[in-house]
């Protein structure tokens, strides 16, 4: 009997547990929410849950650009992290190399969240080719990487992230409709 409760008990966690992984791997949400004169749109890493890939769009650029950022947390707390706003910081997005500028570095918990820009874009036009590069890599990775005069690893301690962008047309054009909603008020 004891062998019996050990081998229902057994398979009921591996079942739970393939369960619980299954919820996991399926998530994606969006979160996309109106602030004043803009619209954002907000998805979660997955390596680090309170990383961000966020796309913001304007009233004052008729909803047709969009700005596109990350955050990266960081436990690392040099004491001259601050010195990295402004800078353009060495990222590869899968295997391509750019740069992304860091524009706020914050005190978050226990560390600091660092947020860059890509840059601003075309909304229509970057979210196709966004999600083309995706549908064909099947994946959207950032990692924070070495440069000249740059160690990665001093500011942050875990220097990557990934993102499903599987949503990311709907979830931009749902964003875009909701920016046109927002009253233009000339001061």
């Amino acid at each position: 009997m004891k062998r019996f409760l050990i081998f229902v008990s057994a398979h009921l966690f591996l079942f739970l547990l393939v369960i619980a992984y299954q919820a996991q791997a399926d998530h994606e949400e969006w979160n996309i929410n109106k602030f004043e004169k803009l619209v954002y749109a907000r998805v979660s890493g997955e390596v680090t849950h309170g990383d961000s890939l966020n796309f913001f769009i304007h009233i004052n650029d008729d909803c047709d650009r969009v700005w596109n950022t990350f955050t990266f947390y960081t436990y690392e707390k040099p004491g001259d992290i601050k010195q990295l706003i402004g800078k353009h910081i060495p990222i590869r997005i899968n295997n391509q190399e750019e740069t992304a500028e860091v524009e706020a570095v914050t005190p978050f918990l226990m560390g600091y969240r660092v947020m860059f820009s890509i840059g601003t874009f075309d909304l229509k036009k970057y979210i196709h080719r966004l999600s083309d590069f995706y549908n064909e890599e099947k994946r959207f990775e950032i990692e924070i990487i070495d440069g000249v005069g740059f160690k990665a690893a001093k500011y942050f301690d875990i220097p990557n992230n990934n993102w499903k962008l599987d949503k990311l047309v709907p979830s931009l054009l749902e964003a875009r409709e909701l920016c046109k909603t927002i009253e233009h008020l000339d001061s």
